[in-house]
């Protein structure tokens, strides 16, 4: 996939759908200043959602002054995290946010991907599908993904490539009267679960991830996070 030229103007298309980004953050410090660079490149709008980081990830974010900022006083989850990101876009006014990952497997130069999907696809809950297949992609996070994908699809009769991912675009105007449980990694099924529910299409598209154990910073914990995940399935089914 090549690079996105930097000539087409991208804040316009952000306008006129009333888009914006969020990014939930949490102690990311070795990767999040080039995250956020990456995304301004193509919109102004920006949500940082700082999940209670106690790195220096507040020195970071002091680097850039025009980014609209949420700051937890404790971690509280990446569910907790994406939801205060919607009650705040909806206050400002934008239809849809794009949420990107803080850790670094994201590339920013795919936010057209979701652009060119919600303007065929308008009020879409989009995902981006990795390819779980290459090399550095660890053994536990393509495993996670089957089994999510699998659970997903008895829950809703809806197949997709990928479940899991982080880099979406939410219709956030469609998501309002939604009530949600959970508040960590496990918000991320419950509310694509929900909205498939409520008739809202659910679709993925291709986009590119990373995996650098140089730099890269997960907090997804595996016993309790699956068991957590595990717990939500159950639950959605009955």
């Amino acid at each position: 996939m090549e690079k996105t030229s930097p000539s087409i103007d991208f804040a316009a298309r952000f306008k006129s759908i009333k888009a914006c980004v969020l990014i939930p953050t949490y102690n990311n410090e070795a990767t999040l200043a080039d995250v956020i660079k990456g995304v301004l490149e193509y919109t102004k709008s920006v949500i940082v959602i700082n999940d209670g980081s106690t790195d220096g990830t507040a020195g970071i974010l002091a680097q850039f002054p025009g980014l609209t900022l949420i700051n937890f006083e404790r971690n509280r989850g990446k569910g907790a995290a994406l939801q205060a990101g919607f009650l705040k876009a909806r206050e400002m006014g934008f239809d849809y946010a794009i949420s990107i990952d803080s850790d670094g497997q994201h590339f920013p130069e795919d936010i057209p991907v979701f652009l060119d999907a919600v303007e065929k696809n308008p009020g879409a809950l989009v995902i981006g599908s990795r390819n779980m297949d290459q090399a550095s992609v660890p053994k536990g996070s393509s495993f996670g993904n089957s089994f999510s994908n699998f659970w997903f699809w008895a829950e809703t009769g809806i197949r997709l490539s990928d479940t899991q991912s982080g880099y979406r675009l939410y219709p956030l105007k469609k998501l309002s009267g939604l009530k949600f449980f959970t508040n960590r990694f496990e918000f991320e099924i419950e509310v694509i679960v929900k909205a498939a529910w409520k008739g809202i299409p659910v679709i993925n598209v291709p986009v590119r991830v990373k995996y650098d154990k140089s730099e890269r910073v997960s907090h997804f914990r595996p016993y309790a996070d699956f068991g957590r995940i595990s717990l939500l399935n159950t639950w959605l089914v009955f």
